[in-house]
């Protein structure tokens, strides 16, 4: 029997012996009406929520009043509403998208069906543009009762993604067996503690876990996105892995490498800039009479970007998590949602993060720049190798950074030049300098003869 089985088993056991029925459990024989369905949906997540749980459920094959396993001929993955899989029409009747998985789970009394349901985020969820909460045991309309939807808003406000839990309840061994902890003492430069206490202690204080009653820890997202082992193992989480794809040219059709992270992103960061950076095209370069090649684009831009991605990016949209892509011409680094600050003024804006925690631990492992400095380096580093100016973009909801591949000015087209320009000036004004034609020639590496050439470039971008 597979661990996954092996745990679903034990969490129908775990709830099939509470008492009754609570704001984020529903017990169902057969009942497979789907309009029902995504109405609890609905409430259940919103009452995990209420309740401080990671997860709601909704659990088929069970006597509502015994408690005992009655099986049920409930099918997920055969129910259909219309001609759309039922899965598929309960998701796009929700707003907004939460994560929500069936399971057909054999106990040794009949097949039963798990809901699993996750907990909302950010706003109410709703179904068909109705809210619903559970009253104890009874599913009703959130308007009706605007003291839990006051509740509701005030979780919503004051509870982070990094302290919501991403695994509740899980034993000394599963903490230690789920989380790379020789990998966090590693990367902050401090000796492994010699006992399981001195492990379970400092994980606490950075927040990563958190302890519960029965002597039982919950990992919190923290924990687990930054120092997973593998990432599959928390469902809220695994689709946050990093994806990096490698295409042939420059467009989308034909695909040479992709591959998916697994490991946290502080654990497994090095390990995913070693994977691109082998993916990636280099130039060969002469000095001093020795011939040495050289990675095209600059690694501490790389680094940067990706760590930008990795911190920024808002936990909340779900079913997606951050990209990197590989193209002839250029490299695209996207995240889920969008920058809290304008594009256009990474620079010399305050950094403002959705992931405070996430982003200052990041930060004392060496994995990004001080607070503010990290854009700097990137339009500095594409100066220094005389690359094109790097571009950031807001496509719908997410963030975008792309490098360039070398091109000579007179290849670039005006967006590139007037970007260029900007960034330059903006680099400049950060380091308590200005723009002058001289720097600007420097940047392009346009000769002293040709100073006419870079007033141009000037004009062209302030107009």
């Amino acid at each position: 029997m597979s661990q996954e089985s092996v745990y679903l088993q034990s969490l129908v056991r775990e709830l099939i012996a509470l008492p009754v029925e609570t704001e984020w459990l529903e017990l169902k024989h057969n009942n497979g009406d789907a309009q029902q369905i995504g109405e609890y949906l609905s409430a259940l997540s919103n009452s995990a929520a209420l309740c401080g749980k990671a997860f709601a459920y909704l659990l088929w094959g069970i006597d509502n009043d015994s408690h005992t396993t009655l099986g049920t001929s409930f099918d997920p993955q055969t129910s259909k509403v219309g001609n759309e899989e039922l899965e598929s029409w309960l998701l796009r009747q929700l707003s907004p998208k939460i994560d929500f998985r069936f399971h057909t789970v054999e106990m040794d009394t009949g097949r039963v069906v798990l809901l699993e349901i996750g907990r909302a985020f950010r706003h109410p969820v709703q179904f068909a543009g109705q809210e619903y909460i559970r009253i104890g045991s009874y599913k009703k309309k959130l308007k009706d009762f605007p003291e839990k939807e006051r509740a509701l808003w005030r979780i919503f406000d004051a509870t982070p993604f990094e302290d919501m839990p991403a695994l509740e309840k899980a034993t000394v061994e599963e903490v230690l067996r789920l989380l790379d902890y020789p990998a966090y003492f590693d990367l902050l430069g401090h000796p492994l503690p010699e006992n399981r206490d001195g492990i379970l202690h400092a994980l606490a204080a950075d927040e990563l876990i958190e302890p519960v009653d029965g002597g039982r820890w919950n990992i919190r997202n923290l924990g687990a996105i930054l120092f997973a082992k593998r990432l599959a193992d928390f469902s809220t989480l695994k689709r946050k892995a990093v994806r990096v794809i490698a295409y042939k040219g420059t467009g989308r059709v034909e695909t040479i490498r992709e591959q998916e992270g697994a490991r946290g992103y502080a654990a497994g960061f090095e390990g995913l800039i070693g994977f691109i950076n082998g993916l990636l095209p280099s130039n060969e370069v002469i000095g001093q009479a020795l011939r040495k090649t050289v990675p095209i684009y600059p690694e501490l831009a790389l680094r940067e970007l990706v760590a930008n991605a990795l911190i920024h990016q808002d936990f909340f949209v779900t079913g997606s998590g951050p990209m990197v892509e590989i193209f002839s011409d250029r490299m695209e680094i996207t995240n889920p949602g969008t920058p809290l600050v304008d594009t256009s003024r990474f620079l010399d804006n305050p950094p403002r993060s959705r992931n405070e925690a996430l982003a200052s631990l990041m930060r004392r492992v060496g994995i990004c720049e001080e607070r503010g400095s990290g854009i700097d380096k990137v339009v500095f580093q594409t100066e220094l190798y005389q690359l094109p100016a790097p571009a950031f973009e807001t496509p719908g909801d997410y963030t975008r950074s792309t490098l360039f591949t070398p091109r000579i000015l007179s290849k670039m087209d005006q967006s590139d030049r007037i970007r260029a320009v900007y960034l330059h000036a903006c680099l400049r004004y950060v380091q308590r300098d200005f723009m002058t034609n001289a720097s600007l020639r420097e940047r392009f590496a346009i000769e002293p003869q040709n100073s006419a050439v870079a007033s141009r470039l000037i004009k062209e971008a302030l107009n």
